[in-house]
Parts: C-alpha cells; structure tokens; sequence
C-alpha cells in the first residue's frame, strides 16, 4: 500500500488536501510541476527528462469518511532509446481514479470467501487506499499514475535490435553436455 502523508519528503511533487475540508460537492484541482518538480520526478522516475507535468482532478467526499480523486493527468517525458541511447519524447495521457479512506476503515478491508482466500475482481474497482491523519498527497497520485503509464523499455520507432535474433540464439546455443547420452541403450 502506498504512503500518502504530506510530510513524506521523497515525493517530489507534492498536493495535500485536508479531507475534512472536502464535501460531497467536488472540488476542482489544477495541479501543473515547477521547473525544480519536473527536475525531481525525472531523477525519481529515472528518465532523461519530465518537460511537463499538469492534472485536472475532482476531490470529492466518498461514502462517510473517505474521499475520491478522479481526472487526468498529462505528462511528456524524454527517455533514451533501450537500442540507440538517443532521446526519445512520449506524451502520457492517464486518466485517474483513486480512493482514500481512513485508516482502519471497514472500507478497505480485503474481501475472502469461506476458505479464507482473497475474492480480487480484475475488472472491478481497485480496493481503496488507506490514508494517516487527515490529508491526502494528491500530488503523490498524480505522479503515481504518470510512473506506472511509463513505458519502461522506449525504443525509438522502427530500430530494432540487430544479431540478437532467434537465429543468432540457436546458433550460440552450445550443445547439451548430455546430448552423447541420447544414442546410449542400456544392455
């Protein structure tokens, strides 16, 4: 589970939103990263470069006492190509949904069935996020979801790996020490 307190300094693009200040009416957020953010999410995402990071997000009350966090965020990175090492620009389009709830919430507990397994539905919502105190990192959320939408072997369109091929493989392949074995009958 992830740590969403403001005071976390290793998230380096930072948001809090106080949850009690939060009602059931939406608040709109526009969240864009400072020359020194967009520096430190690119040390933190290991990539060349973030050269821009912006989020449209709603935060609204959810059930009692949790809050959701839904929207989109943009981003656009350099990374090197995996092939040629040159710079590579991707634009990221992610949209975001998350929810929080307090910790200890009967809200996010795990449902099991009878045997005690866990009952995950892949295509139904994400179990919610559990938060300390009474703020939320939105910030924190954001570039959660620009790090896992990073392509994590960019390669520059049409390069590709050359004398790497499946039939260079076969060709290094040495063969089996027991290969002798295979004419072998027992007596």
């Amino acid at each position: 589970m992830s740590d969403y307190r403001p005071d976390n300094d290793d998230v380096p693009f930072s948001y809090p939103v106080k949850v009690g200040h939060i009602s059931a009416n939406p608040v709109r957020i526009a969240l864009e990263a400072d020359k020194d953010e967009l520096k430190a999410l690119a040390k933190a995402w290991n990539v060349v470069s973030v050269d821009a990071l912006k989020a449209e997000l709603q935060v609204a009350r959810w059930k009692k006492d949790g809050i959701k966090i839904v929207g989109s965020v943009k981003a656009t990175i350099t990374q090197a190509c995996i092939v040629t090492l040159e710079p590579i620009t991707s634009q990221i389009d992610e949209p975001v949904e998350q929810i929080f709830v307090p910790e200890g919430s009967k809200l996010a507990r795990i449902v099991t069935n009878d045997e005690g397994e866990m009952v995950l539905d892949p295509d139904g919502p994400d179990i919610p996020e559990q938060f300390t105190g009474d703020t939320v990192d939105a910030g924190a959320v954001v570039a959660e979801f620009v790090a896992l939408a990073i392509d994590p072997y960019p390669r520059k369109e049409g390069v590709e790996f050359e004398g790497y091929g499946a039939e260079q493989a076969q060709e290094e392949r040495k063969p089996s020490p027991f290969a002798v074995l295979k004419d072998w009958k027992k007596d």
